[in-house]
């Protein structure tokens, strides 16, 4: 795979890399589950590494792709760039009428559409006249008149390269799928979101190698080289297991393809997001301003990885996680190992 550095003044714009990158074909990644998962994850982390902004657009698209496959939905046009879209604001859902011919209509505005403006269709949850229990999944061509993009409340500096903005819908032509809920209830939900983690991996990858760099033009007899070389040290202790995590989760989804993967999942996200916050902790005592004022591409990457990662959330993922375990673990479910058993 071909990546390019994060942006300085003489880099192309992050859309022109994300559509180069679908142009060349790396975006076809093996599908989760088929036997080469960790393939598809380090295509991923390597995209990662280098910009978490192109990632999220990345990551996204190759999720459409899946999703579609998976679910024997619609092939997009050669060269589309796909955008995927499944936060539910309150207040915020995207309805949609169902019209004599089968088609359907889309109304309302969908928040925390990332790189919207930047690729031909999106892949989104909608609700059937703003009701029901669960959400369907309908594809829509975002050149069409009646999608229109709106800035959002995007404040934050992280991220902020991703666009993260509002689509707003006024009777908007989209193909839906033929059951209700089928995205959340499908494998490769969990699947998915066990590989945004690889991403989240990828930036701390990157964090380390800035540590690496910084501990390798140090004298490691003085106070500078010993404070870098402990926290590159610290940066090896907390990046080793999470790989080691990695390749195992990698090796059960493929084992298990057709299996519920939530708490495998839950636990590679939540050791990735820990990880992510001890290694920004790490960096800014042992780089110093210097690298992290005036090297773009370590800049990006230490405002854009605390964002990303909140993808997680925090102690209700760590409760769901708990509940699992125990529930796993009670002396009601007999024949399940004991979860730390080596």
């Amino acid at each position: 795979m071909t990546t390019t550095p994060n942006p300085t003044a003489g880099d192309p714009p992050l859309h022109a890399r994300f559509a180069a990158l679908v142009a060349q074909g790396d975006d076809q990644l093996p599908l989760p589950g088929a036997g080469q998962t960790l393939a598809r994850w380090r295509a991923l982390a390597a995209v990662a590494r280098e910009d978490l902004a192109l990632a999220k657009w990345f990551e996204g698209h190759t999720d459409a792709l899946a999703i579609l496959q998976e679910l024997d939905g619609p092939v997009p046009p050669r060269g589309a760039r796909l955008g995927m879209w499944a936060a539910e604001a309150p207040g915020g859902r995207v309805s949609f009428v169902r019209q004599a011919d089968g088609a359907v209509e889309l109304r309302g505005t969908k928040q925390w559409c990332s790189g919207a403006e930047h690729v031909t269709h999106g892949l989104l949850t909608a609700w059937e006249d703003g009701r029901g229990d669960h959400p369907w999944l309908v594809l829509v061509d975002m050149r069409l008149p009646t999608v229109q993009t709106e800035p959002g409340h995007w404040h934050a500096a992280g991220m902020g390269r991703s666009r993260s903005v509002d689509v707003r819908f006024e009777g908007t032509p989209a193909r839906i799928w033929p059951r209700a809920g089928e995205y959340l209830t499908r494998p490769g939900f969990w699947q998915g979101g066990a590989g945004v983690a690889a991403c989240w991996y990828g930036g701390c990858v990157g964090v380390a190698a800035a540590l690496q760099q910084a501990a390798s033009r140090a004298e490691p007899q003085g106070a500078d080289g010993r404070t870098r070389l402990a926290a590159l040290g610290r940066a090896d202790a907390l990046l080793q297991p999470l790989a080691a995590l990695l390749r195992a989760t990698a090796q059960w989804i493929d084992r298990h393809p057709a299996d519920d993967a939530r708490v495998p999942a839950l636990r590679l996200r939540m050791a990735a997001d820990s990880a992510a916050r001890q290694l920004l902790d790490l960096a800014g005592p042992a780089l110093g301003a210097g690298p992290l004022c005036r090297d773009a591409r370590l800049a990006n990457l230490v405002a854009d990885l605390p964002v990303f990662v909140r993808q997680t959330h925090g102690d209700r993922d760590f409760a769901a996680l708990g509940d699992d375990v125990r529930r796993d673990a009670a002396p009601s479910s007999p024949g399940l190992p004991e979860p730390w058993t080596l």
